[in-house]
């Protein structure tokens, strides 16, 4: 019986491992992402793409970019770069894999847990096609989801193992997968909560409880006790959570103030629409901006009543129904440090958020159907062929949500198809047809952008910068005018005024231009564009006095220009010119004669 067990659920791995791969198949054909944290992650990450050198390992212990502290996550695009260079096809497969891990581990940690193979069966198979989980599987910068995951459900298996014969390197072995999981991402800090919630069920610790269900016979502990066994996996979230909220802080990405009340509305609204998502996910998109004080108090109310009506029935049938309140608690625990509650970017919710969460509404939706198909003993063809057809139309939607990622043109215009005034949709979609050349095309997307947000100044730098290329050069200097106060960084102002002494000299105005190429050169005495520039209108003011006044002081001025631009002959020539019109100037004769000293 035993083999033919392990037979059986080896069958169903190598079935779920085959038709999660097919899937997600296409999206392996790929590209990076190239303005939506791909870049930082891999493209444009010189620590990255040195592979796995000690360095890269040092660097990666020490880092905080992308505003998170996960070394693991480096270390495995690094491993990527190291095996597959920036070929994207590579970095997709090693996402798709850890997907295919996923959910072979969800389906062994349920069956081994409870013994109920098929409702494991559909409860990973849910997993493994959700639309919702589209995001995290075909996004390279994700990798941190998908392989956080892979460790969070590796110190769910061990746990088990601990607990069906507790010792202290059992412990420790839960305790080092854990450390994985939070240097992969540190999301999984309520991996402790959810210890407790697998305790009630299906594990049955607390003393006290009936184990009639229990298929492990793991012995029973005061709830005290339990409590205090994971206390230091709550002191390893809390350090987690320090770090986190110190790298947030440090990259700027807690910039976002809104009042709590407002984030308070916008998490249990979020709650909702996360479940509401998971039964019907249409429209889904790769950013959702946050309605900040805009959310209707309707809606607010409206899924207050329903987060209050579940929670309640989850209670009442706690006893008859224990994975009710286990699956519902899940879900709500683990989605608490990306709910809003401390606002970490703009977005109101995401998609990749739910990747662990919405396995606690596919436990209480499987296991509940089951229950109520056992008590109306319905087939089991008729069973069969409703989750088929579930399972059917989930995998269309998933193919179809995959194909999205297939660029970045498609992705981003698809996300502002299917999201209200979206500040972020629009900017990246204008970039991304920025990129593919078609200009014209991005104009209108980075002009919605400025009218969502007219003080933001790289909404005005971008809609500048297509105007530039799209011959439209006066049109550009109107943006990059009413840009540059607004920017705060330095920095950010050198390419304004580089490209702005361009445009004035492009249009004749010369005198603006030079201030330009001044300014540019001011805040960065390096910046070879502006230098040129300057010379060059320096280079055309000299023949301009040349021909306008031919004087000894205007072909000085000409021969000083071309020595400066390294063309030493024709400045002689024109210090002989200045000498002859005027045998006087002194200034002339020593640079004539320093370049002759030189042999120039």
């Amino acid at each position: 019986m035993l083999g033919s067990a392990r037979n059986r659920d080896l069958a169903i791995c190598l079935l779920f491992a085959v038709v999660t791969f097919a899937v997600y198949s296409p999206a392996i054909g790929h590209p990076f992402i190239f303005n939506y944290d791909d870049d930082l992650y891999v493209i444009n990450n010189s620590h990255v793409q040195a592979g796995v050198t000690w360095a890269t390992f040092s660097w990666a212990l020490k880092s905080t970019d992308a505003s998170n502290w996960h070394p693991v996550t480096w270390l495995s695009h690094a491993l990527d770069c190291e095996l597959y260079a920036l070929n994207p096809h590579g970095h997709h497969v090693t996402n798709v894999l850890l997907h295919v891990l996923n959910v072979v581990l969800l389906f062994l940690l349920l069956t081994y847990a409870t013994g109920a193979v098929g409702r494991s069966f559909l409860v990973a198979a849910l997993f493994a096609i959700h639309p919702m989980n589209v995001e995290s599987v075909a996004w390279i910068a994700e990798r941190k989801n998908v392989l956080s995951t892979f460790f969070f459900l590796l110190t769910l298996g061990a746990y088990g193992w601990y607990a069906f014969k507790p010792s202290v390197n059992r412990y420790l072995a839960v305790a080092a997968l854990f450390v994985l999981g939070l240097a992969s991402k540190p999301m999984v800090v309520t991996l402790p909560c959810v210890l407790l919630l697998l305790d009630f069920w299906p594990l049955r610790r607390i003393q006290g409880q009936s184990s009639f269900e229990t298929v492990l016979p793991v012995p029973q502990e005061r709830f005290s006790r339990l409590i205090l066994e994971k206390m230091p996996f709550f002191a390893l979230s809390a350090a987690a959570c320090a770090i986190t909220i110190f790298a947030q802080r440090s990259a700027g990405s807690m910039r976002l103030v809104l009042p709590l009340s407002v984030r308070l509305e916008n998490a249990i609204y979020a709650y909702t629409t996360y479940v509401w998502k998971a039964f019907l996910p249409v429209r889904l998109a790769v950013f959702y901006p946050h309605p900040g004080a805009t959310l209707a108090g309707w809606r607010v109310g409206l899924a207050t009543l329903f987060l209050l009506s579940v929670s309640g029935l989850v209670w009442w049938r706690r006893a008859a129904r224990p994975y009710l309140i286990t699956a519902w608690l899940w879900f709500l625990g683990t989605l608490v440090p990306v709910i809003g509650l401390i606002q970490v970017g703009e977005q109101a919710i995401a998609d990749r958020y739910a990747y662990i969460p919405l396995i606690g509404i596919f436990v209480m939706a499987v296991w509940g159907a089951a229950d109520f198909t056992d008590s109306r003993q319905f087939s089991f063809r008729s069973r069969a062929k409703a989750a088929a057809i579930v399972m059917a139309l989930f995998v269309l939607f998933t193919s179809d949500q995959i194909r999205y990622w297939r660029s970045a043109v498609d992705l981003w215009s698809h996300t502002v198809d299917v999201t209200k005034d979206n500040f972020l949709g629009e900017q990246n979609l204008g970039a991304a047809l920025l990129q593919a050349e078609r200009y014209p095309e991005a104009l209108p997307h980075f002009q919605k952008a400025v009218g969502l947000r007219p003080l933001d100044p790289s909404a005005h730098l971008n809609l500048a910068g297509d105007f530039a290329l799209s011959e439209r050069p006066r049109d550009a200097i109107v943006e990059y005018e009413t840009a540059i106060p607004l920017v705060p960084d330095p920095s950010m102002r050198v390419g304004a005024y580089a490209t702005l002494g361009r445009l004035y000299s492009q249009l004749g105005n010369y005198s603006k231009a030079r201030t330009s190429y001044q300014e540019t050169l001011r805040i960065d005495p390096q910046r070879s564009d502006a230098r040129d520039g300057l010379a060059k209108l320096e280079f055309s003011d000299a023949l301009r006095n040349v021909a306008e006044s031919p004087s000894g002081d205007s072909y000085l001025q000409l021969g000083r220009v071309l020595q400066e631009e390294g063309r030493p002959a024709e400045a002689r020539s024109a210090y002989a010119r200045a000498l002859e019109l005027n045998p006087k100037l002194d200034a002339a004769r020593k640079a004539l004669d320093a370049l002759k000293q030189h042999g120039k």
